[in-house]
């Protein structure tokens, strides 16, 4: 792990099993080989320790942004882990239904509805709905 911050990727270990659950990031990592680990590091690092680690955004409003491009991208597999994530650092169900309506306003409904879908799925798996 010679490649970045030690100090960055420790933060980022924190940042990220805060949101995401400690058991899911630890299985991330475990599961990891020659091929992965070298990404799984430099993304906790990069993504979580310099991205998520800036607190000029707090934890909930970032979850609310990342919903919002990850369901604009079209990447639903990460915006049902966001969508856990989020809920983690506070995002209301309500909040989480207005992210969707502006996906739908500036991504088109069919990607809202994409949201929805899993939001749905996520929601009722949490006992929200």
């Amino acid at each position: 792990m010679g490649t970045f911050d030690e100090d960055l990727f420790d933060k980022g270990l924190e940042r990220r099993k805060a949101t995401l659950g400690a058991e899911y990031v630890q299985q991330s990592l475990d599961s990891a080989d020659d091929l992965t680990r070298p990404f799984q590091e430099a993304m906790t690092a990069w993504c979580w320790g310099f991205g998520w680690g800036d607190d000029a955004i707090d934890a909930k409003t970032r979850s609310m942004m990342n919903l919002a491009m990850l369901g604009a991208l079209g990447k639903m597999h990460e915006w049902e882990l966001h969508c856990r994530g989020a809920i983690n650092n506070g995002v209301t169900a309500e909040e989480i239904r207005a992210i969707c309506h502006v996906v739908a306003i500036y991504c088109g409904v069919p990607q809202a509805h994409d949201c929805l879908r899993s939001a749905r799925k996520v929601l009722t798996e949490q006992g929200l709905l």
